[in-house]
């Protein structure tokens, strides 16, 4: 889709995944304790969300917490949870105002139960709303996410429910936690780490990658329309040639 944006034609993507990162970072440079950068990276999901909505993104998706994240210490940890008690809490007004749909993907076993619930909440709440779709990575890895796909594929044939030649590439996207999503256009790296992290990995084989040394709570507008203006440079050919 084009739009016209600051007064130059550009190609929107239509799904953009966001790896969000230099909570921790933003906070040392200012003699900050991490868990207020994590605080301030909470304010700026809400920023790119009302960002992508304005830009005309039908569907953003953002790595919150990785399953390698429990590695941090128990301090941060706690504090990252607590965040997203309240931010699960805080998103259902929100997005029911502003018509957003929230998901949440990542692995739900060894979260807190109350996490859980008010996730299933937030999902519930906004199940109808058809603007932005907004989609969070809790306690998500990649590779996790595979794993869980090849054992539900498993199980299913053990069952004699499908055949061997019934397991595509179709069947194993069925499978993802991201099943109901197209798979992203862009993604977006902040803090100027150049890896994708156990991010989405069967999901962006053929995604354009955008790297900024921008940390994320300082994620604005203008670095959103940064990001689109190095997407338009791209050619996308999808392993063919033009």
């Amino acid at each position: 889709m084009e739009r016209e944006i600051s007064g130059e034609i550009l190609n929107i993507p239509e799904h953009v995944a966001v790896i969000m990162d230099g909570n921790g970072r933003w906070a040392k440079k200012r003699h900050l304790p991490r868990n207020f950068g994590h605080s301030e990276g909470a304010k700026a999901i809400e920023r790119a969300c009302e960002n992508a909505d304005e830009l005309g993104i039908k569907y953003l998706t953002v790595y919150a917490f990785s399953t390698e994240n429990w590695k941090r210490s128990v301090e941060e940890v706690t504090g990252i949870m607590n965040i997203f008690r309240k931010y699960l809490v805080d998103s259902i007004e929100r997005s029911n105002r502003e018509n957003m749909r929230v998901r949440i993907i990542g692995k739900r076993e060894g979260l807190p139960e109350d996490i859980i619930e008010k996730m299933r909440n937030l999902e519930n709440a906004t199940a109808g709303n058809t603007g932005l779709q907004f989609t969070v990575a809790i306690n998500y890895g990649g590779r996790d996410e595979l794993t869980r796909a090849v054992k539900k594929i498993a199980d299913k044939y053990k069952k004699n429910e499908l055949e061997l030649d019934d397991i595509t590439e179709a069947l194993i996207s069925k499978n993802l936690d991201t099943w109901e999503l197209p798979e992203p256009d862009l993604l977006i790296r902040t803090s100027g780490e150049l890896r994708t992290s156990n991010f989405l990995p069967w999901q962006i084989a053929y995604t354009e990658f955008y790297f900024t040394d921008i940390l994320w709570p300082d994620f604005d507008m203008e670095n959103f329309i940064a990001a689109i203006r190095y997407y338009n440079k791209r050619e996308r050919r999808f392993g063919g040639v033009r």
